[in-house]
């Protein structure tokens, strides 16, 4: 998935999904095989200790803020913030990770849309946090919370979902929108950005920076311990409906192997076919997958691998003779969030597999 059409296909398929009851993506199949929201929450309880909401950094927000954000194909909306909100509904994946990430579950009016567990070390948050039946609340449901802020994906504010996200904010409540479900180039700057941003909102800026930090700090010292070595060449893919979807420069996956020294090949295409990758003949493949909640993971895992390493097509491929055909969840480098590290340390590892990311 590349580019406005492209990188946006993970957006389409999960929106289609919860409102038409249908296909996710992938091997996944009607909405009957997805978990309720009761197995979710039992799913995301652990003993773990939740973050406090305090901030004890040195970085003060002062409000009011103004905030803009991108809605469907970069439409900005301008918002303003009197106060860190305090009735906030968040859906989907990222952006309720993001939210616990940085200790602000006690933010959380509700949350909706999981497709897999939050990480251990959130769960603790998460299962203090309202989470409804819902997958895709409907604009009923949240008219009833009166959230001060909603924060998801673009995807949400159209027309069968949520409606104009103007709408919401003239009526008193603040949006903020995932940058790269919204515009045409993906990036990792973009996911930066955003919880960036959340942290200023939140008057939580130093917990914000320190992730990012993380982030980028991975990437320099990568770069450094890689610097004298030949760069990796390497295409991300996608199988799904007979065809193969590459994400180049403009998603957040090309833009990890490129910021950290690998050589993306077929970098402006959007789709690709067989021949393609053959001619390219990449040093590594990463393959794109997504297990959804209710999937067994290393089924659907092993599925999207097979593609590429049981094809007789791709036989003679170095990454297939290799064994350098490497997985990588969608959720990881597409609307990444607080993931990024994740998808970063596993692009890392599949560019230089003898690296220690300590």
């Amino acid at each position: 998935m590349k580019g406005k059409n492209l990188t946006k296909k993970a957006a389409a398929i999960v929106i289609a999904a919860v409102m038409a009851f249908g296909t996710v993506a992938c091997s996944k199949g009607g909405d009957s095989e997805r978990k309720n929201a009761e197995s979710i929450r039992q799913e995301n309880q652990s003993s773990e200790t939740s973050s406090s909401t305090e901030n004890s950094g040195d970085k003060r927000t002062e409000y009011p803020l103004t905030v803009v954000t991108k809605g469907a194909d970069g439409k900005e909306y301008t918002t303003v913030y009197e106060k860190a909100p305090e009735k906030v509904l968040a859906v989907y994946q990222g952006s309720i990770e993001t939210m616990l990430a940085l200790g602000l579950e006690g933010r959380l009016v509700a949350t909706a849309g999981l497709d897999n567990e939050v990480p251990d070390n959130q769960k603790s948050a998460f299962s203090k946090v309202e989470y409804l039946d819902e997958f895709t609340p409907s604009k009923e449901t949240v008219t009833m919370l009166e959230p001060d802020m909603i924060f998801s994906w673009s995807s949400l504010f159209g027309e069968t979902t949520l409606g104009d996200a103007q709408n919401w904010i003239d009526n008193g409540t603040n949006v903020y929108i995932n940058t790269n479900t919204a515009v045409s180039d993906d990036s990792l700057e973009n996911e930066f950005e955003d919880i960036l941003t959340i942290g200023k909102i939140f008057d939580v800026q130093d917990r914000a920076e320190k992730l990012v930090a993380d982030m980028k700090n991975t990437i320099e010292n990568v770069k450094k311990e890689t610097s004298s070595e030949k760069a990796t060449t390497a295409m991300v893919v996608e199988y799904m409906d007979g065809k193969f979807t590459n994400y180049g420069n403009k998603s957040i996956a090309g833009d990890m192997v490129n910021q950290l020294g690998g050589k993306l090949l077929n970098g402006d295409s959007d789709s690709i076919g067989k021949e393609d990758i053959v001619s390219a003949n990449p040093d590594v493949i990463f393959v794109v997958y997504m297990p959804y909640a209710g999937d067994d993971a290393n089924e659907v895992k092993n599925k999207n691998l097979e593609y590429i390493t049981k094809d007789k097509a791709f036989s003679s491929l170095n990454a297939v003779k290799n064994k350098r055909v490497v997985p990588i969840m969608l959720s990881e480098m597409y609307a990444s969030a607080t993931r990024t590290q994740n998808g970063i340390e596993t692009i890392a590892k599949g560019l230089y597999p003898d690296i220690d990311l300590k």
